[in-house]
């Protein structure tokens, strides 16, 4: 043997049999490892007893005492362990010992206090490529490598000083006909109060390529042979260490987090066999894009299946987002093409979430979570795309799930309060009734009005309870308002009422039961459902409309006009209302008038005809007039909502409008605030 190693154990060998550490922990790149032999037979090593009698090292600090130095292999004391004095002065000087050293199927070889071989087996020598005599006077670290590494070199020499009582460790050595080999090499005492030390060495290269086809298994996935969730993390932690991108590079990372668009449908019509070929073929386009993209770089992207119909594209280094954004793009390019499979021509897409950012600060769990994000925008934007992450866009969902998390409860902590807007006779100007509209007084994100939380509410099922809450509150108040001021004439109040109020409780049940809570009557109550609700309602929902209208209570379509329009069903429902959408009225104004928010509704719908301001259309006039002539033909009362100017006032009073509601009669106030209305004009 040259002596030659070829260095320390490779940074990428992350799966480790169990190790006894030279010292306490490792330098990067030189795992000092215990590794059983394997492919040849292993005498029992000399042990260096402790304390406890374990194989762990002994501290380094301070000399080891000599009464607790190792103990002689196995064969060179007597029965007592107790070594003769003439043993203690020649070792494997007497003819007994010297046969069992030579014979020994464990390669050893002695070593002196200076670090040179006295004597070595036959075994050493073979393991070496050697006669056991060409070793004699060698220096024995430049033999098995123990100076490579400053740990283990300072190790082994604490070993010949008699300061540390057992050195155990992995090294990878070059055999002199070319081929490499791992061998575990342990350096101990050869007997106690000898100057010399036993260094042994065992073959375990068939373990450590077992061990080596394992990990593999362990860490690719069998169906595409790429690295699987498990190695794709390792990858990205050790990416993200600021050893990693400090040393060089340009400290950023990049991710494109892919899913394949309509492989459930293939998987489901055609078997997971199909799909397993498929999601193999996907594989090997990604692989070769990762392969061109990587081309005049130092790395090419690791590419990694993270489960199902999930991979995943790690760019280290990464120069920018433009970079990403190619890598994304040449990935949807690659995968137009169709895919022949089993006779069978498959297509399939992808939505890809591309993140791309600085490595500092930057932790695991948080890109995957962008890039989760980012994912799911590219499949709710039409899905065949790649998205970019947006911090704004993911704040706009953080609030949004803060608010989701927190509504369920937010009714028990009574963070709701309803304001009213004044719904206006149009003839006389005085007050008629008025809507209750809820604010969330949200203790992080303050004040909130209906647009930001009511939708919210809906996918969840909590308006439900806060919808029951509304009810109540908002008769109450009706009730309140007409015991405080008998002599004026009751005011209704109207309340919103969404479809999933219908569905999941008994809205009948509920109204009945505030109502003769209240003592409201049932004329004086109003429930406004949408145009679009109201038009497709069918089954349960219309049954309860027809109950409620039975029972007295006044039911309204809000936003008439942008729904579905169906104006022979609109014959057939129990309505006794029409409130026009805000947007027929805003086309009401002259070029010279300013837009101001029109109420509750001009709230939710600002940005929406924002580009309709101050553009007069005379074709939302004859629409409206239309919509009231046809409406009083049905019986039924019409409101226009989003009033602003004293024109438009003047031109519904014309058409027949009969209520109006905007801020130019007032916006949603307080309870007090109403009752200062009432007997005056608005």
């Amino acid at each position: 043997m040259s002596g030659t190693s070829e260095g320390p154990t490779p940074a990428t060998d992350l799966i480790q049999p169990n190790v006894t550490h030279s010292d306490a922990t490792p330098c990067p790149g030189t795992e000092p490892v215990v590794v059983p032999a394997a492919g040849r037979t292993v005498a029992t090593a000399p042990s260096a007893p402790s304390g406890s009698g374990s194989d762990d090292p002994l501290p380094a600090a301070g000399p080891t005492p000599m009464a607790e130095s190792a103990p002689a292999p196995a064969g060179f004391t007597d029965m007592d362990q107790q070594p003769s004095a003439a043993a203690l002065k020649r070792p494997l000087a007497d003819p007994p010992f010297r046969s069992a050293f030579s014979a020994a199927p464990l390669a050893m070889a002695v070593v002196d206090r200076d670090g040179l071989v006295v004597s070595a087996n036959d075994t050493f020598g073979a393991l070496l490529g050697g006669g056991p005599e060409e070793f004699t006077g060698q220096v024995a670290a430049d033999l098995v490598d123990l100076t490579s590494d400053a740990r283990i070199r300072h190790a082994y020499h604490q070993v010949l000083e008699g300061r540390r009582a057992r050195l155990r460790c992995a090294r990878r050595l070059k055999h002199p006909d070319g081929h490499r080999l791992w061998v575990q090499i342990t350096v101990a005492p050869l007997a106690p109060e000898s100057p010399n030390v036993l260094l042994s060495v065992a073959d375990i290269s068939a373990r450590r390529e077992l061990q080596d086809r394992l990990r593999h298994l362990q860490n690719h996935d069998p169906v595409t042979r790429l690295p699987n969730r498990t190695l794709f993390f390792e990858r990205l932690s050790a990416a993200l260490e600021a050893e990693s991108y400090e040393s060089g590079g340009s400290g950023r990372i990049g991710l494109c987090y892919l899913d394949l668009d309509g492989f459930k449908a293939v998987n489901d019509t055609l078997g997971h066999r199909i799909g397993d070929r498929l999601l193999a073929a996907v594989a090997e386009r990604l692989t070769r894009c990762a392969n061109e993209a990587g081309q005049g770089r130092t790395s090419a992207p690791l590419v990694a299946r993270l489960g199902g119909d999930e991979f995943a594209l790690l760019v280290e280094g990464s120069t920018g987002t433009e970079q990403l954004a190619e890598l994304a793009e040449s990935v949807l390019t690659a995968l137009q093409a169709p895919f022949e499979i089993s006779g069978r021509q498959l297509s399939v897409s992808a939505s890809i979430g591309v993140v791309e950012r600085h490595a500092a600060g930057t932790s695991a769990t948080a890109l995957m979570q962008a890039a989760d994000t980012t994912l799911y925008w590219a499949k709710a934007d039409g899905k065949a795309r790649w998205t970019l992450f947006d911090p704004e866009r993911n704040a706009h969902r953080m609030t949004r799930q803060a608010l989701v998390s927190s509504l369920r409860t937010a009714v028990e902590r009574g963070e709701f309060t309803l304001e009213y807007q004044p719904l206006v006779g149009m003839d006389d100007g005085r007050l008629r009734g008025v809507e209750a509209l809820v604010r969330w007084r949200h203790p992080q994100f303050g004040t909130l009005t209906p647009n930001r939380f009511i939708a919210l509410a809906e996918e969840d099922g909590s308006i439900v309870p806060l919808g029951r809450w509304i009810l109540a509150t908002a008769c109450r108040q009706a009730r309140r308002w007409q015991l405080d001021h008998p002599d004026e004439p009751p005011i209704f109040v109207s309340v919103n009422v969404a479809v999933r109020q219908v569905w999941d409780s008994d809205l009948v049940a509920d109204v009945a039961e505030v109502l003769a809570e209240t003592g409201l009557a049932p004329h004086l109550l109003q429930l406004e459902l949408t145009e679009s609700a109201v038009m497709g309602s069918a089954g349960r929902p219309l049954q309860s409309l027809r109950a409620l209208s039975d029972m007295g209570v006044r039911i309204a379509i809000d936003d008439f006009g942008t729904g579905y329009s169906n104006l022979a069903y609109l014959s057939r429902l129990p309505v006794s209302a029409l409130k026009l959408d805000g947007s027929f009225v805003r086309g009401f104004q002259n070029e010279g008038n300013t837009k101001e928010n029109a109420g509750e509704h001009g709230e939710e719908h600002d940005e929406e005809h924002d580009g309709a301001a101050g553009r007069p259309s005379p074709a939302d006039e004859v629409i409206v007039e239309a919509m009231v002539q046809l409406a009083h033909r049905l019986g039924l009362t019409v409101t226009a909502e989003c009033v602003e100017t004293c024109d438009q006032a003047s031109r519904l009073r014309r058409i027949g409008c009969d209520t109006g509601q905007g801020w130019l009669y007032s916006r949603p106030v307080s309870p007090d605030r109403i009752s200062e209305l009432l007997g005056s004009r608005c």
